[in-house]
């Protein structure tokens, strides 16, 4: 069994926006009891997140963007609006500031060997913000201040990221098109939210796919483009933003992938990074509203990083 490093925090839970809205902290709770029903969550080495600094979040965020959420960010029981889907509470950036902070605590546990992988089940998502703007209910994109991390601090030259939410991750992207020591791997139905036009470059592997295209879609086009582009690129850490909204119980989307589908492409990560990266794998959550579904999705990812 591999020592997987667990992060979550109560900050995650404060941040809350309309009522009814989808991104809501009872998806954090649907993860953590899934994994207690499942007898995972004894398995897995809990780690506290702190608050990703003002230099991490900078190494991916202009200096305008930072200043402006901060200066945006309500002081008492209201809310500030960022865009029609994406509001900010009084407790919303600490929230999201913890969020970023878990990528970079997993980054350091698993390149210091003190973990073989990490999850972190924290909440707002990010990999819908870009250098200059938040949007898609993300304010800092975490898998973005995860790698730039690891290239930063800890000496990496090749770092690869690979996102299976229903969305595509406009943000993750942006930030890294013309960093060359980063693969960024994506699927994502199309057309669909966020609608931007996909950058073409070398180290950008877009894999768009129809509402309904089910588990062969999707497994064919991680073999097919996924699988031969992160071999080839032989990354020393693989960064998974873990969207599980593609689930056919997820009315969000219509992508119509199941518990296995999520397994299976866990466990693929697993053997690249394995084979390149000493198996050093970091999962964050990304989006995923379905509670059910949610839980189920993320308790068969876990299951496959502890390699149970």
């Amino acid at each position: 069994m591999r020592r997987t490093a667990y992060l979550t925090h109560a900050d995650c839970h404060r941040h809350a926006m309309f009522d009814g809205h989808p991104e809501c902290p009872s998806r954090l709770g649907a993860i953590e009891d899934r994994l207690i029903a499942s007898g995972l969550l004894d398995l897995l080495r809990y780690h506290e997140p702190p608050l990703a600094s003002h230099e991490q979040l900078a190494r991916v965020h202009s200096e305008a963007h930072l200043d402006h959420l901060e200066q945006l960010a309500p002081t008492g029981d209201g809310l500030a609006e960022v865009d029609p889907d994406t509001w900010m509470n009084a407790a919303t950036l600490g929230a999201a500031r913890r969020a970023a902070g878990a990528m970079v605590r997993a980054v350091d546990l698993v390149l210091t060997g003190e973990a073989d992988n990490a999850f972190c089940n924290v909440r707002p998502p990010g990999h819908h913000a870009e250098r200059n703007q938040a949007m898609g209910f993300c304010f800092y994109n975490n898998v973005a201040v995860g790698a730039a991390h690891a290239l930063a601090a800890h000496g990496l030259e090749r770092v690869a990221i690979a996102d299976f939410d229903v969305h595509h991750g406009n943000g993750t992207e942006v930030i890294f098109a013309d960093t060359s020591n980063v693969l960024a791997c994506s699927t994502y139905q199309h057309p669909f939210y966020p609608y931007t036009t996909p950058l073409e470059r070398d180290n950008l592997v877009h894999c768009p796919l129809p509402a309904g295209s089910g588990g062969s879609g999707f497994r064919a086009a991680v073999e097919e483009r996924w699988l031969p582009a992160i071999d080839a690129f032989a990354p020393e850490l693989i960064l998974v933003s873990a969207g599980f909204d593609a689930h056919l119980e997820d009315d969000m989307g219509g992508m119509q992938l199941v518990e296995s589908d999520y397994a299976w492409v866990t466990r693929e990560l697993v053997e690249l990074a394995n084979r390149h990266a000493a198996g050093r794998i970091v999962s964050t959550l990304e989006g995923g509203y379905a509670l059910s579904a949610l839980g189920r999705s993320a308790a068969a990812h876990v299951r496959v990083l502890l390699g149970i």
